[in-house]
C-alpha cells in the first residue's frame, strides 16, 4: 500500500504589541540578607518584538525542511488523522530554540514528531527590539495531512 501526506508549517505570534511574559533580568546579582549572591532574574521574553525571529530562508525554507525531515507515525496514517500540532518554544539572542513543547496536539505520534522536527531545526534568526537581539517566545502550528 502507497502512503501519501503532506506537511504545512506557518508561524503565529502569540500576542500583538511587545508584551513580556518575565522579568528584566539584572546584570549585576543581588545580595540577600546574608551577604551571599541571589541568583540572577530570569531574563526578559517576548510575545512579538519589531524584528520577530525568523527560520534560515524563511517559510518556504522552512516548509521544505519539515517536508524533507517528517516522518508520519504509522498510527496516524492508519487512522487518516491530519490536523494541526501546535508546538510552542523560545527563540534566545542567540537563535537556539528553547523548551519545545505542544500546546495543543492531535494525538496518535504526532505530537512527538512535531517536537522531534522542531528540535532538528537549526539556528533561527533571533528577534529584535531596538536593533537589539532578544528572547522570544513562539508558537508554530505544523499541520499534518494523510493523503
Amino acid at each position: 500500500m502507497l502512503c501519501r501526506f503532506a506537511l504545512v508549517a506557518g508561524l503565529i505570534a502569540a500576542a500583538s504589541g511587545l508584551a513580556q511574559a518575565q522579568t528584566a533580568s539584572a546584570d549585576v546579582p543581588a545580595q540577600t540578607d546574608s551577604g551571599t549572591a541571589a541568583a540572577p532574574a530570569a531574563p526578559t521574553v517576548y510575545f512579538t518584538a519589531e524584528e520577530m525571529p525568523a527560520f534560515p530562508g524563511g517559510d518556504a525554507a522552512l516548509v521544505k525542511f519539515l517536508s524533507s525531515k517528517v516522518k508520519y507515525p504509522a498510527a496516524a496514517l492508519d487512522r487518516s488523522l491530519s490536523g494541526k500540532v501546535h508546538v510552542t518554544f523560545t527563540v534566545d539572542p542567540a537563535g537556539h530554540l528553547h523548551d519545545p513543547r505542544v500546546v495543543r496536539g492531535l494525538g496518535s505520534g504526532l505530537d512527538e514528531e512535531a517536537l522531534r522536527l522542531v528540535r532538528l531545526m537549526p539556528w533561527w534568526t533571533p528577534g529584535k527590539v531596538h536593533g537589539q537581539p532578544v528572547w522570544v517566545s513562539m508558537t508554530m502550528p505544523i499541520v499534518f495531512r494523510a493523503l
